[in-house]
């Protein structure tokens, strides 16, 4: 699912209240930036030195891919406790803070909407994304943390997703409790799709001490029996 809106977006969201349930779900938007190769060190200059860096209450993580997908791309994750009311009432306030970023540096640019799984807030030991400080404040480990997003696309179906959750909740505590697991390493969220595509999942794992702890954790979870 993809949602559209038209080039006179402001005048016609300004003529909308948004009252019903719908609009308050909790939700997190991820955007993708596609940069310019021969730019990423300016774009990454200007980040690191702008005030703006977390000036934006709804941001939790702004990162560079390093590999195992698209490079030369970024990712913002940002949460809105409030729903889609509360991030369109943001747009509609001129308060969309994403000045830090260097538009001559972008190619390309997308956005979709996810909701983080029930588990989230009953599982111990997983942060969830709707409350707290940037993830990077997260100081968790003497190296340069690292996030791993690990992408599921499950077959169409109404119950897929649920399905999937209640099989990944059974498996969690004996992974995230493994013998071996890194200290510093912890699930961020688990999120699956409300606009963009179909029965996506989507893991944030953070991994403090970089790319060891991730492959530490790694090896770890293969001697978690429900996992």
């Amino acid at each position: 699912s993809t949602m559209l809106t038209s080039v006179n977006r402001i005048r016609l969201f300004s003529k909308r209240t948004f009252t019903s349930a719908a609009a308050s779900i909790p939700i997190v938007e991820i955007r993708q930036d596609k940069l310019y190769p021969h730019l990423i060190g300016p774009y990454v200059t200007h980040c690191k030195s702008t005030p703006l860096r977390f000036a934006d209450p709804h941001l939790r993580l702004h990162c560079l891919t390093d590999t195992g997908g698209v490079l030369n791309q970024t990712m913002e994750i940002y949460a809105y406790p409030g729903g889609m009311g509360e991030r369109e009432e943001k747009i509609l306030k001129g308060s969309w803070l994403r000045t830090f970023q260097r538009k001559d540096c972008v190619m390309e640019q997308t956005s979709n909407i996810f909701a983080e799984a029930p588990l989230v807030r009953s599982t111990k030991g997983v942060r969830g994304l709707l409350e707290g400080n940037p993830l990077e404040e997260d100081n968790k480990g003497p190296l340069s943390a690292i996030y791993e997003i690990r992408t599921y696309n499950l077959k169409l179906g109404y119950d897929t997703v649920p399905k999937f959750f209640s099989l990944y909740g059974a498996g969690l505590p004996s992974k995230l409790s493994a013998v071996g697991t890194d200290p510093t390493t912890s699930l961020v969220t688990l999120l699956y799709t409300e606009v963009g595509q179909l029965n996506q999942v989507i893991e944030v794992w953070r991994h403090g001490d970089g790319a060891n702890a991730m492959e530490k954790s790694r090896v770890a979870a293969r001697s978690a029996p429900e996992w």
